[in-house]
């Protein structure tokens, strides 16, 4: 199985499946001097691990992460990081049943047809616990981007029906509530919903906003290596991802040239800036300059405990009722996720960009 890495040249690999002893990663391409501890890992993984509320799975597990390469004295030495988190509180036997028949919204099928062979405890690579590796990778990306003064910030801005206010918008309140949204009312209407959905035996699906400040003008290409292109791969890469869109993106379509454009002026500094930012922080595949602001949208859990449709390995026509721990909605554990592949992206990119003019080489050997 290829497609494990992504990067030029801060690259990451992940590794593992959900029921297999760990999951993990190796970072490379990673500066040498980095101040790295487990704890500046450790941070991100709590955000995304499971059993926090009653709308994640009640798998317990504490994802305690490990550095086994790449850190000496507490500074990382410019070699392959090795992380790795160890699986603790797999049921295996919740999926025996599974590995008769495909559930509906699965890759199970899929993955017998391509290699004739699946795991099927969890999902295997296709389990949302692969994306450990993503986030603890991600957490060491974010805290060289502080260092470059860059900040990347996700958060949940719909779930079903319920979308965020932007005139109650309250970065603080993220972290205060269960659903990591940055509006307490629409989060309280939010949970209510969730409510009606676990009664229902159902799931819901939901959007996931990421705002990234600081990135200067000119990081990307304007031909198949554009920024918002590398964005949108990077977190269509993200299990149940079914939508991307940056800036106004689908409302562009429904908008004029006059509307959508972003025009320029020089502010009292003498400095370019823009007047709107429809272009959500990129246009012609590079950055301008702008916060760069994208949306991801997420498709309901499809591990349901309703009656569904589906076949089996027999060739036969069943319906079934799938059981175990499962999340009623994936987003709020997305929102780390997110906001990590968006860290990788632009770091990688950065560092390539660092080479594309020579009056900067030069300037940097010359200190």
């Amino acid at each position: 199985m290829y497609g494990s890495t992504l990067g030029n040249i801060f690259r990451v690999s992940t590794w593992g499946e959900s029921h297999g002893k760990g999951i993990g990663v190796i970072i490379d391409g990673c500066p040498a001097g980095l101040p790295l501890s487990e704890e500046d890992i450790q941070e991100y993984l709590n955000r995304r691990k499971p059993g926090q509320s009653r709308y994640t799975t009640k798998r317990q597990e504490d994802d305690a992460v490990e550095i086994l390469s790449g850190v000496f004295e507490g500074k990382t030495t410019g070699t392959p990081i090795s992380l790795m988190v160890h699986n603790k509180d797999q049921r295996s036997k919740d999926y025996s049943e599974i590995a008769q028949y495909y559930r509906p919204g699965h890759a199970d099928l899929n993955y017998d047809i391509k290699y004739g062979f699946r795991d099927y405890r969890g999902g295997g690579r296709s389990s949302g616990r692969e994306t450990i590796g993503r986030v603890a990778a991600g957490a060491v990306a974010s805290k060289l981007l502080k260092e470059l003064g860059i900040s990347v910030c996700a958060y949940t801005s719909a779930i079903g029906p319920v979308t965020i206010n932007p005139n109650n918008f309250n970065k603080e309140e993220i972290q205060k509530n269960p659903l990591y949204m940055p509006d307490a009312q629409a989060a309280e209407k939010a949970q209510n919903y969730l409510e009606q959905c676990m009664k229902e035996c159902n799931s819901s699906g939901g959007m996931v906003e990421c705002i990234i400040s600081g990135v200067p003008a000119g990081i990307g290409e304007p031909a198949f290596e554009k920024l918002d292109a590398a964005l949108a791969k990077a977190i269509f890469s993200i299990g149940a991802v079914k939508g991307f869109e940056i800036g106004d993106g689908m409302n562009a379509s429904r908008s004029t040239g006059l509307q959508n454009n972003d025009g320029y002026c020089i502010d009292e500094n003498g400095c370019r800036q823009k007047h709107s930012n429809h272009s959500g922080g990129i246009t012609g595949g590079m950055s301008d300059g702008c916060d760069i602001v994208f949306r991801a949208a997420f498709k309901p859990t499809p591990s349901i405990a309703a009656p569904q449709k589906t076949v089996n390995r027999q060739g036969e026509n069943i319906e079934i009722e799938i059981h175990g721990r499962h999340d009623p909605i994936i987003v709020p554990r997305a929102v780390v996720v997110v906001e990590s592949m968006a860290a990788l992206v632009i770091l990688d990119f950065m560092l390539a960009s660092m080479t594309t003019r020579l009056d900067k080489i030069k300037e940097f050997f010359q200190k």
